[in-house]
Parts: C-alpha cells; structure tokens; sequence
C-alpha cells in the first residue's frame, strides 16, 4: 500500500513538473495560425470573401516576445496572406514577470513591416494607455499604421464599401459606439475593433462583426475546470473565438503575449485569421467549425 502510495505521489510531481514546463516554457513560446470562416449574415454576396489576420496582445517584452519573435510574428502574418490586418492593442508589456520591455517604436517598426492589399489598421488597449497612450500611439502611426479611437475609415473592397470602426479602450478611455458609426453608411458592412469584449452588449445590430482581444483566452485552458481566470466582467462568455447573441457576431483572439504571469496552458498564441463572407443562400464562406488546433508557425 505505502508502495503505491508513493508511486501516486511520485507521478503527480512527475505530472505537474512537465505541465509547469508546457506552460512556462513550451507553449507560450509557440506561434499558432488558426484559420476561421464566418459566414455573416450582414455581409453582400457581392463582396465575396475577405481574408482578414487579427492580433491582439502582442506584450512585446513580455519572457517569449523578443525582437525576434516579433519579426517571426510579421513573417508569419505575410505567409498566410491575408487581405487585410487588424491589430487590437497591448503592443507593450507592464507589470509581467521576467519581461524584458521593448520600446514602442521598435514594436511599431517591425509590424508595419507586414504587408495587405487593404494595409493594416490598429486601436489601442489598457496596457498601452497604462505605458504611456500618446507614446504608443505616435510611434504606431509613425511607422505607418493608423490608430482609430471612436473613428471610422472605409475600405474600399471588389468595387463596394467595408467600414472599420476602432473604438477607444473600455478600462481606460470612453468607447462611443455613436460618434464611432457617426458618418458610416448605410448598407455596407461595419467591422468593429475593440480590445475589450465587453463592449458587445451595447454594439448596435448594424454592426457586422466585432472583434476583439484582452482576455488571452484566459491563458489557461483545463480539461473539466476551463479558463479559470478571465479579464471580463462576464466571466467566460466573451472569453474566446466566435460568439453570436441575438444576430449579432463576436470574435475573440486569445493574442499573442502573457500578462502578469507568462503562463500558457491549452491557449498557444495565435493569429487568428478569419475568412469572412455572406450567409445563407450565395454564401462566399462556410459556417464557422469548433476551434481546431490551428498550424504552428514556427
């Protein structure tokens, strides 16, 4: 009995020693591409399909997220060619064990080495407000990217139009959905940018899809316990991926970096890349699937 006893004991150890170095170690080191149709219901036929990467949380700084990593982050975003680049905040990394901070102007530099036909467009979160916002935001559009707060800018996609609305970061600024959508027009397809999730309940139904980071999945996945800790006022509804409530479309990155403590357990860092397209009959995409895998980029 004693026997058995410690060969429980000793496997349990064995066990959490090697999820200790999956989590600390192996996982937030990967990179994952995971590819993701939504077929949209406010979306033209007309438009056919839009291939869209969206990154969020990038912390760079953070143990795992060095200047090469960023580099083989703007490298992998290139290869799996996307028309258009979204990025959702937390460029920078405060408060995060072992991290090693990157100025905001070498972040920005490498990121506006990725390339889109439709170019890249950008918000800001509460990591980089909490940095220093100006800062971040003066070196993104330095280098070339646009940072939307409670603004607009229409693309312009197969001959019609396609609205990208950045709103301002929820914990630390003042979204207005309104003045945001003041001047979008009718009749053509809204994407959202939000780093925090939890603005989806005020989102109007004219919106097409909003997307949005800040929760990093949770970091932690579990078998039979979850995502034990989310950064969202609604626990795990908005935690991760596609979400649709009352006809209207929410997607979720989990990002790329750690914050706090830089653990990652069945939550790799992704670039989410979405396929997006018209619903129902015409339809240009096919109904989203269960998160897969994704392909590793490294």
């Amino acid at each position: 009995m004693k026997r058995l006893v410690r060969i429980v004991a000793l496997t349990t150890v064995v066990c959490v020693l090697l999820l200790a170095v999956w989590g600390v170690v192996i996982e937030p080191a990967r990179l994952v591409v995971r590819e993701t149709p939504l077929a949209l219901p406010g979306w033209p036929a007309e438009l056919g399909s839009l291939r869209v990467a969206v990154l969020s949380d990038i912390h760079a700084g953070a143990p795992h997220i060095g200047i090469d990593k960023l580099r083989s982050l703007a490298a992998a975003v290139d290869g799996s060619h996307p028309d258009l680049i979204l990025l959702l905040g937390d460029y920078v990394t405060r408060g995060v064990l072992g991290a090693r901070p990157v100025e905001p102007e070498t972040t920005a530099r490498i990121l506006a080495t990725m390339t889109a036909p439709l170019g890249i467009v950008a918000v800001l979160g509460n990591h980089d407000w909490w940095y220093d916002g100006p800062r971040v935001r003066r070196a993104l559009e330095a280098a070339g990217i646009p940072i939307l707060e409670n603004a607009a800018r229409r693309l312009e996609w197969n001959g019609r139009g396609v609205w990208v609305v950045g709103l301002a970061d929820l914990w630390t600024r003042r979204p207005d959905i309104d003045a945001a959508l003041r001047g979008v027009a009718d009749g053509e397809p809204v994407i959202v940018l939000s780093h925090n999730p939890d603005v989806f309940p005020t989102i109007p139904p004219r919106v097409t899809l909003t997307l949005a980071g800040h929760t990093h999945g949770g970091q932690v996945a579990l078998p039979f316990v979850g995502r034990p800790i989310v950064p969202s006022r609604f626990g795990q509804r908005y935690a991760i991926g596609h979400v649709e409530e009352r006809g209207r479309h929410l997607f979720v990155t989990p990002g790329i970096g750690t914050s706090i403590v830089p653990v990652r357990i069945g939550v790799p860092p992704e670039i989410s890349l979405l396929t997006l397209g018209a619903a129902g009959p015409g339809a240009s995409v096919a109904p989203s699937a269960p998160r897969g895998d994704g392909s590793d980029a490294r």
